[in-house]
């Protein structure tokens, strides 16, 4: 996806927010953690400062990656969306021609993706094989299980 990352409003508001929490928060914690450990002496054998140190090595790598996913992120308009094909932020239901079980996703950018709300990223193969799809078009998604087939049901936002 010419790398971007395609997002809500409410979604960039989100990351945003996790990463001042990270920064804030987050970092302060950590710093105490090691300070805390530092107080108990020789340092050499301290595991306590090692997993606080590793603890600030993981906070680092995570509020850099987010603030990757940030900088790359385009903001998008749902209402500006073409509404006759599969797109980010599309809700699609679909119908496995397998076991005719139907399901429902809304398609999102990897950072908002949740299957809990039924959110699904468009890098995913699932979201993959569902883009540019039109209703009554057959997706053909490859699984390690073998291709599965879904028919696209209905389209909204």
């Amino acid at each position: 996806m010419s790398g971007f990352s395609y997002m809500t409003q409410e979604g960039y508001d989100k990351l945003s927010a996790e990463i001042d929490e990270l920064k804030t928060n987050g970092r302060s914690e950590v710093a105490k953690a090691i300070a805390e450990a530092r107080d108990k002496g020789d340092l050499s054998e301290n595991a306590e400062y090692d997993a606080a140190k590793d603890a600030q090595g993981h906070l680092e790598a995570k509020i850099n990656e987010l603030e990757k996913a940030l900088a790359k992120a385009r903001i998008i308009d749902e209402s500006q969306l073409d509404n006759s094909k599969v797109t980010v932020l599309t809700r699609v239901t679909i119908k496995n021609l397998k076991n005719n079980a139907t399901l429902s996703y809304k398609l999102v950018s990897e950072t908002e993706a949740n299957l809990k709300e039924k959110k699904i990223s468009v890098d995913s193969p699932i979201g993959q094989g569902l883009l540019g799809k039109k209703v009554g078009d057959i997706a053909v998604i490859e699984t390690p299980r073998g291709n599965m087939e879904f028919e696209i049901m209905e389209l909204g936002f």
